[in-house]
């Protein structure tokens, strides 16, 4: 069951950013950035945390799961280092994410080489 359930909530939220792309003017680089900005603003208010116990991968994998990663860690190093905290907070609790990416994204362009059309 919670197969389906990450299905079915990862798979809203891949719908919604097909239609923007189909329906608004707006560019897949703008639509990434609102989909990270609304999963900071959910991550933030306490609406986007019931979503990932109920789907699980289905609501962290996609970006607004990365924005909610950003507010929580945030929250947390608020409350442990008080205002210094909105400043590292996100960077801590995303820095292994990011660092993933990077070095996967270095790794396929070592391996893959761009050719002329």
């Amino acid at each position: 069951m919670i197969f389906l359930k990450a299905f079915l909530v990862g798979g809203l939220i891949c719908v919604v950013g097909q239609l923007l792309i189909d329906l608004t003017k707006l560019t897949p680089a703008k639509i990434l950035v609102i989909f990270v900005c609304v999963g900071v603003l959910l991550g933030g208010i306490g609406v986007y945390q019931p979503l990932v116990e109920f789907a699980g991968a289905g609501a962290t994998v996609p970006l607004t799961g990365f924005g909610n990663s950003l507010a929580r860690g945030v929250k947390e190093a608020i409350q442990e280092n008080g205002f210094l905290g909105v400043i590292t907070g996100g960077l801590t609790a995303c820095s292994a994410g990011v660092t993933v990416a990077m070095l996967s994204a270095l790794m396929v362009a070592l391996i893959c080489r761009p050719k002329d059309k």
